[in-house]
């Protein structure tokens, strides 16, 4: 294969074969169950990177359901976002993701830098009851519940919070093991269509593990949980921060 076309066609790895095809990424159908709850100050502080801000002491746990999305096929993830300001405008940043796909996990960390690491997220209705569970290999790491389609929410309130800025930090390594990249990504949800939107009481249960550490956040209050449905594209990002930029 010739340099140049090498470079015409490199995008992602390995080169002959990637994991992922090019985006943009559009998703049908993507099921959201987000429980936001109140955290210890001090351990928000010891994760969330400068300049990001921490906006308040709560973090979102989100499960997400994704049944038909172009290039990433049939999935579920599920992980911590945490609110924070970037130059005064409030946004989110993901602290960590875990999916159970190893295609969306190389086209995460390689184009956006998404925090994701394989596991086995789950999120069904048991009766009256919407369920959320992450496994670490067989070791449960979180539990999640939900009453089912209690309270229908706003749309347009829903649809804001949704258009907020996203923040992730990006890191890929030298040949050395040292950083090559190490940067504050932005990126946006785009073309949103949110199908419904429901909320009801709630509860969560995060549980230590040395590899899959959701409990570093602990729960000391939930504070609301919301189930909804949309279609959307993940855009692609922009460079917020350039961490080894002199």
């Amino acid at each position: 294969m010739k340099i140049d076309e090498i470079r015409r066609t490199a995008y992602s790895m390995p080169l002959t074969n990637p994991s992922f095809p090019p985006g943009p990424y559009r998703f049908f159908d993507r099921e959201y169950f987000i429980i936001t709850y109140k955290t210890d100050p001090e351990a928000l502080a010891a994760v969330v990177p400068e300049p990001l801000e921490v906006a308040e002491p709560v973090v979102k746990y989100e499960f997400i359901r994704m049944p038909d999305s172009t290039g990433f096929g049939d999935y579920t993830e599920t992980g911590q976002v945490i609110p924070v300001r970037f130059k005064g405008e409030l946004g989110a940043y993901t602290h960590a993701m875990y999916l159970d796909d190893e295609g969306p996990i190389a086209g995460g960390r390689e184009l956006w830098g998404f925090p994701k690491k394989l596991a086995r997220p789950k999120i069904k209705v048991e009766s009256d009851v919407l369920v959320g569970s992450l496994h670490y290999g067989s070791v449960l790491c979180a539990s999640a519940t939900m009453g089912y389609k209690h309270r229908k929410i706003d749309h347009d309130t829903l649809l804001d919070a949704m258009k907020v800025p996203n923040f992730i930090l990006k890191i890929i390594p030298h040949v050395d093991g040292g950083p090559r990249i190490c940067e504050l990504v932005r990126f946006h949800l785009e073309d949103i269509v949110l199908k419904e939107a429901w909320t009801g009481p709630a509860a969560l249960g995060l549980f230590p593990h040395a590899l899959c550490d959701v409990a570093r956040l602990p729960v000391r209050e939930v504070v609301s949980a919301l189930h909804y449905r949309a279609d959307l594209t993940l855009g692609l990002g922009t460079v917020a921060f350039d961490y080894l930029a002199r």
